[in-house]
């Protein structure tokens, strides 16, 4: 007697955790001390994984103890009841493995037929982070707790001196550190807490300001080679950027690296507002939960959390690239994600959609180049260039772009942007119900955004009832 009916997602989920090539999990346990405890096999572990985020359970302790309650988790174990430290252990050492069965995911759509590649739709939404915004701290709020926290750090110092020599006089000398009092011990700790975080914030700056100015340089070199321009002005560009690059020199501290680095080098990240000093503004704030993530705006209230991306196929909404910043904006990722969608399927789609967020004449200039036919929105009617002035640039590509999506195609291709991508995150967030990340930190998340968006992935796989031979092949 079956415990499922035939066709259930915990058979179908058995039977892509077996086609996944999971090598790189295999390899890394065998790398293992193979003492001790034999490991579960890693098909069943990930096969755990993949239905948990499909049906909404992310918790590993949640996990846990659905392989004693649930059929589907018990069929899917058989019979094995790992712990949840167990499954908890095996997510964090293995994220990046994981992260990267989307690609594998959406291969499979692909052989499946689920992926066209004719309208690319691109947003991005606000995810909660694994820590509370209450936990962040503006530098000037570090500054004016440091100040007051070495007062009473050296008040309490006084009082403990002058409560030893008191002792001392009537117990004799000497008294073990232990014997520190708890409110000493806390304002201590919590003084050391927010000056690592004020060291960490400033050395942000740093590299946020050096970055910015490395920028600057770049610009001006690239003024100074221009034939176009005037050999004056082409001397004081090369002037500039000499003085922009000395001074990003200085800002930047080699023993610490800059911003950006590791896995996702291609996206922006959010840099620390910073004074021309390299200091931190004051308001520059500092999560102590987890300082990756960013104030950010999502219908009108602010949350601690990610900005994660994901380009959307029309053909049957399969995620056909994903990432997560902790930039707040998206215009920076535009770029970055129609690369991805190339590297992940071959080749550029026809069509892309965004809306206003994504809109720069930068943006469009690159789609154009790669051969996409890009419809951006543009946003609130901007001034009118006053008369007798030509349009810069900027403004003359927004104009082009608002009197493209005013045709008859524009207007009809743009429309389907919302009906493509918007649904996407109403499954994953709502109806799956990942409205926060479970780990913590740039990269961890990412992976885990990854490992959403292949669940989504697979999940489309089978819906469409196109598991089959041809797509195992």
């Amino acid at each position: 007697m079956e415990w499922l009916p035939e066709g259930h997602l915990a058979y179908f989920v058995l039977e892509v955790a077996q086609a996944l090539d999971l090598s790189e999990i295999e390899d890394a346990i065998q790398e293992k001390d193979g003492r001790g405890e034999r490991p579960y096999p890693p098909a069943m572990m990930v096969a755990l994984l993949v239905y948990g985020y499909s049906v909404g359970v992310f918790s590993s302790r949640r996990l846990a103890r659905a392989t004693y309650e649930d059929v589907a988790f018990r069929v899917i174990a058989g019979g094995e009841h790992p712990h949840f430290t167990t499954l908890n252990e095996f997510r964090l050492q293995h994220r990046a493995a994981l992260g990267r069965l989307f690609v594998q995911a959406l291969r499979l759509c692909q052989k499946a037929g689920l992926v066209k590649l004719g309208h690319v739709a691109f947003d991005g939404t606000k995810v909660k982070a694994a820590a509370s915004k209450h936990k962040a701290m503006s530098h000037k709020r570090m500054l004016a707790e440091e100040q007051r926290l070495q007062s009473e750090v050296k008040a309490l110092m006084a009082r403990a001196d002058a409560a030893d020599a008191q002792e001392d006089g009537r117990y004799g000398p000497g008294q073990d550190a232990e014997d520190l009092p708890a409110e000493l011990q806390r304002r201590e700790s919590r003084l050391a807490r927010i000056q690592e975080a004020k060291a960490a914030l400033e050395q942000e700056a740093r590299e946020a300001r050096a970055e910015a100015l490395r920028e600057q340089a770049q610009g001006q070199r690239e003024r100074a080679a221009d034939e176009t321009v005037s050999g004056a002005e082409r001397q004081r560009a090369a002037t500039r950027a000499a003085k922009a690059e000395a001074e990003a020199r200085k800002h930047h501290d080699d023993s610490e690296g800059g911003p950006g680095g590791g896995a996702g080098g291609d996206l922006p990240r959010h840099r620390v507002a910073n004074n021309p000093d390299g200091t931190p503004k004051p308001g520059a704030q500092r999560n102590f939960t987890d300082p990756d993530s960013r104030i950010m705006v999502k219908g009108g209230e602010f949350l601690q959390g990610y900005n994660a991306q994901a380009a959307v196929d029309a053909e049957h909404q399969v995620i056909v690239a994903s990432a997560v910043t902790n930039q707040p904006t998206d215009s920076e990722h535009l770029v970055p994600m129609i690369d991805r969608v190339i590297a992940n399927c071959g080749h550029a789609p026809a069509v892309a959609t965004a809306d206003t967020g994504y809109f720069s004449r930068e943006n469009a200039e690159a789609l154009a180049v790669r051969g996409v036919d890009a419809y951006l929105a543009t946003g609130r009617k901007p001034a009118e260039v006053p008369a007798g002035c030509s349009p810069t640039p900027a403004q003359l590509a927004r104009e082009v772009m608002a009197a493209k999506l005013k045709t008859v195609a524009g207007t009809v291709t743009y429309a389907r942007r919302k009906a493509i991508v918007e649904p996407v995150f109403g499954l994953i967030k709502q109806a799956r119900g990942f409205r926060h990340f479970s780990l913590r930190g740039l990269e961890k998340v990412r992976a885990e955004w990854d490992f959403v968006c292949a669940t989504h992935n697979l999940l489309k796989l089978f819906r469409y009832g196109t598991w089959s031979a041809a797509a195992r092949s």
